[in-house]
């Protein structure tokens, strides 16, 4: 119940032998990929709008609030109905648990631009898409990418989640695996290869986007 890390590495070597772990791990990147890009789009637009339509807001912000509280895993039983066991009800929780945040955080920074920026940009000229693509969202991207940030966290929760439900490949079903196994071993070394998959991309994605977007707002030295 307790293996030392000799048996974990070697529990992870017999799957990447096997091929088990080098095709649960694409299988569950490429649900990721998918899932957090539909979940992006649809969170920042959603954001921009409730920040721009206050009367919308008003009407379904604080519903929205509400459903970013409730557990992505909860949304499994109804897209496993609305679509049944497919990659399209996986990608439902997914897309569901990550857009919220972001829709959230991006509502929340473009409102936090400085009234005085948007007079300044009108004063000059700017009006629709316009003042929303060169002035708005600029101004607003450091939050916006602080939410991106938080759903790509969410959206691999989700994941995992929906994967450990049901038999779909990826990295949960080999948690599964070890786990019908009693394989300790294969469980603690899938749980690691997640934590590296998260630290990788935090890593090399969003840690050279923060970087570069503090180095063109001006919060660190370039």
């Amino acid at each position: 119940m307790f293996p030392s890390p000799i048996d974990v590495g070697a529990a992870l070597a017999r799957a990447a032998a096997s091929g088990e772990l080098p095709r649960a791990v694409a299988r569950t990147g490429l649900r990721l990929v998918v899932g957090y890009a539909v979940a992006l789009a649809v969170g920042v637009c959603l954001g921009v709008v409730l920040a721009r339509a206050p009367r919308l807001r008003r009407a379904i912000a604080p519903l929205l609030h509400g459903l970013s509280g409730v557990p992505s895993v909860c949304w499994l039983p109804l897209s496993v109905l609305w679509f049944g066991l497919s990659e399209a009800a996986i990608q439902v929780v997914v897309v569901v648990g990550a857009a919220l945040p972001i829709a959230s955080a991006t509502e929340a920074a473009v409102r936090q631009v400085p009234p005085i920026v948007d007079r300044a940009a009108r004063a000059m000229g700017a009006r629709g898409p316009s003042l929303l693509f060169r002035v708005l969202l600029p101004a607003a991207m450091p939050g916006i990418t602080s939410g991106a940030r938080l759903g790509w966290t969410f959206a691999l929760r989700s994941l995992m989640a929906g994967e450990l439900l049901f038999v779909s490949g990826g990295l949960g079903q080999l948690l599964e695996a070890g786990r019908d196994l009693g394989d300790a071993a294969l469980v603690l070394g899938v749980v690691v290869v997640i934590v590296a998959l998260g630290r990788a991309v935090e890593t090399t994605v969003f840690g050279r986007v923060d970087r570069a977007v503090a180095r063109r707002w001006g919060t660190v030295a370039a």
